[in-house]
């Protein structure tokens, strides 16, 4: 189960962009990697193509999951996230901190 989902809103814990938030728009998930909106932003040098002009253009880079933590959208704590079996006896994402699930995010 992933501990992070694309819609969660998480803090950047290492890295040039320490300390800043924003919400995970994809989830990379067999490299570990998440991008974050407006985190992360490189330069990147393109090709002229068909429909685009070339140029430098600013991206958002991938980060690894290990340098992020969820908020939790209970306690607005940057947590870490348990995984354990509900009542329907499906996995459920939940906050170290206040001990409350985590529900999925709206997409």
């Amino acid at each position: 189960m992933q501990k992070i989902r694309s819609g969660d809103e998480v803090l950047v814990t290492s890295g040039r962009n320490k300390g800043q938030r924003g919400q995970v728009r994809l989830n990379l998930i067999e490299r570990d990697r998440v991008v974050i909106e407006g985190v992360n932003i490189v330069k990147k040098h393109v090709k002229r193509g068909r429909a685009r002009q070339a140029g430098i253009v600013e991206v958002e880079a991938p980060l690894h999951v290990s340098n992020v933590r969820l908020i939790c959208p209970n306690c607005k704590q940057p947590t870490r996230v348990g995984v354990r079996p509900n009542a329907a006896e499906k996995n459920e994402r939940y906050c170290k901190k206040c001990d409350l699930s985590v529900p999925r995010p709206e997409a």
